[in-house]
């Protein structure tokens, strides 16, 4: 199976282009796929990351503008408490317009979710492209006009990315042009964790052996099963790092062997991994988690973890299959878990490392910038229509 469809190397995007970005997630939450892909796309473009709208004590409405260190330009709508929702979409329409008036073409409109459609859709842009990270119309409070909107999306969009194997089988059929480009890695940045570095203070005083997750605690997490796996292992200690979404942090399983540490942040997540014995990724298997393809997977694997998931298909397909990652439920994760912990790293990390050698998310852009230099040179090349 190939990571992600591979194109001929077309001319490179420059600084003359600029992609603004739409997004459901916020830049400072989480580093994950956009982060990723954008800041790589900054080295060459002109990126702009229009957020979604935050609720402030302000007398009208305002753009805040923050430069992040990789060099996007990060713009955060921002009301006074209270704003009229209705007004909401024209005011954030102005707002986009003015970013618009100012940029340098050809203008790249990339959409992370299909609701900005509702103050963006104006958009006269040379390209428009749908990076499809996740299901977004399965999680948890998802808007009801989400999937007419994403049907919108697909009509106007040039080209079609995906987060995944599953979510592309999901999608290709709604667009001609839709490539997949799973989760990828940053080995440098993770594989910190695999050389000498010091046990973070909060993290310290855990005894081993631990395991470890990492990511957002949300709808997508098998609560249950963490509170089966901490009391059916009471001698493992297990470190929970990520911060807690849209579910009550009340209804979250304690134990003295299960360690609930908040959110971290990206570069200091390998320090954590270091000193962590295995890692597991519990999953629930719901709609959210359907098509999801989790970052963390290579990300363990690049740490030197080997890993216990439950059955994301993706996952299964991907990783389980190759051997890199044991899948288990209830009635065997803790078996598993206790493999995981005593098997023997060298061959394995040789076959981690392997795999690993095969994708970046440097060659990740690379790819969906191979896309996009053809797409817009396919669109500069048609002749005009007759009236146009």
């Amino acid at each position: 199976m190939k990571a992600f469809a591979r194109v001929e190397r077309q001319k490179p995007l420059n600084n003359k282009n600029t992609i603004i970005c739409f997004s459901h997630l916020r830049w400072n939450f989480v580093f994950q796929r956009p982060q990723h892909i954008l800041t790589r796309a900054a080295l060459g473009s002109r990126v702009l990351f229009f957020e979604e709208p935050l609720e402030e004590q302000v007398s009208r409405p305002v753009l805040k503008s923050e430069r992040a260190s990789g060099g996007v330009e990060i713009r955060t709508p921002v009301f006074p408490r209270g704003f009229d929702e209705q007004a909401k979409s024209a005011v954030q329409k102005r707002f986009v317009d003015e970013i618009v008036a100012t940029s340098a073409a050809p203008l790249i409109a990339w959409f992370y979710t299909p609701m900005a459609l509702q103050f963006a859709s104006h958009i006269a842009g040379d390209l428009c492209v749908y990076d499809c990270m996740d299901e977004l119309s399965a999680f948890k409070n998802a808007p009801a006009e989400l999937v007419r909107l994403e049907r919108e999306l697909f009509a106007r969009a040039d080209l079609v990315f995906t987060g995944g194997m599953s979510l592309y089988e999901a999608k290709r059929a709604h667009h001609p042009s839709v490539h997949p480009f799973p989760s990828s890695i940053d080995v440098r940045h993770f594989g910190k964790a695999r050389g000498p570095i010091a046990d973070p203070a909060d993290q310290a005083d855990i005894p081993h052996p631990r395991v470890g997750f990492f990511g957002v605690i949300d709808e997508r997490l098998d609560v249950e099963l963490v509170r089966h796996a901490a009391a059916s292992m009471p001698d493992i200690h297990f470190v929970m790092l990520g911060p807690v979404v849209k579910i009550d942090p009340a209804t979250l399983p304690e134990a003295p062997n299960l360690h609930w540490l908040g959110g971290k942040q990206y570069a200091d997540l390998p320090a954590y991994l270091a000193h962590w014995d295995a890692g597991w990724m519990p999953f629930a298997l719901n709609e959210s988690t359907r098509y999801i393809s989790p970052t963390k997977t290579p990300e363990f694997l690049a740490a030197g973890l080997p890993v216990v998931s439950t059955a994301i298909v993706d996952v299964v397909r991907t990783y389980g299959a190759q051997g890199l990652v044991d899948i288990a439920d209830a009635s065997d994760v803790a078996d598993k878990l206790r493999s995981a912990l005593n098997t023997p790293r060298e061959a394995w990390l040789g076959k981690a490392d392997a795999f690993l050698a095969k994708t970046s998310w440097d060659s990740t852009w690379e790819a969906m910038a191979g896309h996009i230099s053809a797409a817009l040179a396919m669109k500069n090349s048609l002749p005009l229509k007759k009236g146009a």
